[in-house]
């Protein structure tokens, strides 16, 4: 089945083609269709699936179909409206679906906080079509009487999970209230908590469920381990683990840690940085830009700055502090493995945290070996990938 076969016209179809996505993948086999003929859809997709071209590709066809003989004009109202939790998340799907939008004369724009607003009013001024942002900014606008969200007939809630665990549930039940009457809403989201389950309840109407690989399966495509290790082994163990070629993201429970773990690897000469929410958000998208470049080798990160972090080719995820709930050792793994592409997930612990590491992992159905490793182990360098690519010890 190609795109086409799903109902997308020529140009989306070949713009597709040209960012890589040739053929669908199956959440995107299985929403384009139900979302081109109106229906509200709850989709349960790991984060990497292709969701974002799951909803992106579909909502620019509906808004051009929407469009059909009418005169664009100056200063018109949006039309669709996605939701995402972090700026970085909002970046990124603008990404993806600006040249989508382009491809058929239809305009994006971004509005996330963190930065002056005046660019982005200019652009609701000049008139756009579909807007991307995250709830706070989105609301801000609203209040001031700059944005208009009357017209919106689309409305897309990505990682729905994350923004309530964001604080974002509120702010979005109201954002929401202010869409055109009977406005077809799409939730994607890795889990379906409490909060997640009330808007479900609240805003979309008899949707069509899907679940494709959800972030709390293991999906096949991830290895993972867990080393035992004594505590003062840590440091050289985990400049072992990323002394490599491919990609690596540290998580770190701390903004301190994070840091000093950049700069130890820094002075062993491996490209590292910390991405943590004390940056600027003009630092973090440097340093993000910087690991998808391949720049830098190693990204360092918090758990609040990582929810950012959409890079395709990261092939090993290091959990230098083990998380201490099943949904964040979910979260932390789902920046791997996507795409179809496999990776690695490896999480340091102290004999001491063994069996809350096994209640964790019962608790996310992840099935991962436990092996008690030294500096100088070749597990370390078998999970490097240093054997595999002939990069020396």
């Amino acid at each position: 089945m190609s795109f086409a076969d799903l109902g997308l016209g020529d140009n989306i179809v070949r713009t597709l083609a040209e960012l890589g996505a040739s053929q669908p993948f199956p959440i995107q086999a299985a929403t384009i269709p139900p979302i081109l003929a109106g229906k509200d859809v709850l989709a349960r997709g790991r984060t990497g699936s292709g969701k974002t071209i799951a909803f992106g590709a579909p909502l620019v066809e509906s808004v051009l179909r929407s469009q059909t003989g009418q005169r664009r004009e100056f200063g018109r109202a949006p039309k669709a409206l996605i939701l995402a939790p972090t700026r970085e998340l909002a970046l990124q799907i603008d990404r993806t679906i600006q040249p989508i939008a382009r491809s058929v004369g239809l305009f994006t724009t971004q509005i996330y906080g963190g930065v002056p607003q005046g660019r982005q009013v200019g652009a609701l001024k000049r008139g756009v079509d579909i807007i991307i942002g995250t709830p706070g900014r989105i609301e801000d606008l609203v209040n001031q009487g700059k944005l208009d969200l009357s017209g919106i007939r689309v409305a897309v809630l990505d990682e729905a999970d994350h923004m309530c665990e964001l604080g974002f549930l509120e702010p979005v039940q109201r954002i929401l209230r202010l869409t055109a009457d009977g406005s077809q809403k799409l939730l994607f989201s890795a889990t379906l908590d409490r909060e997640v389950a009330a808007l479900v309840d609240e805003f979309l109407v008899d949707p069509a469920v899907y679940e494709v690989a959800g972030e709390d399966q293991d999906s096949g495509t991830i290895d993972h381990r867990v080393l035992v290790i004594d505590h003062r082994d840590k440091g050289e163990i985990l400049a072992s683990l990323v002394e490599r070629e491919g990609k690596t993201l540290v998580f770190a429970r701390t903004r301190a840690y994070a840091e000093m773990l950049a700069e130890e690897f820094d002075d062993a000469g491996i490209r590292a940085l910390a991405l943590h929410g004390d940056l600027n958000q003009a630092k973090r998208t440097r340093n993000l830009e910087r690991l998808t470049s391949g720049r830098v080798q190693v990204l360092v990160a918090t758990d609040v700055a990582a929810r950012g972090i959409h890079v395709d080719d990261i092939d090993l995820v290091v959990q230098a502090d083990a998380p201490d709930e099943y949904k964040t050792y979910l979260h932390r793994s789902g920046r791997t493995g996507r795409a179809g592409r496999s990776g690695t997930v490896v999480t340091l612990i102290t004999r001491q945290r063994r069996r809350r590491m096994t209640e964790l992992l019962d608790r996310a159905e992840i099935h991962a070996p436990f092996d008690e490793v030294r500096p100088g182990d070749d597990l370390l360098e078998e999970l490097s990938g240093r054997q595999l690519s002939g990069v020396d010890a």
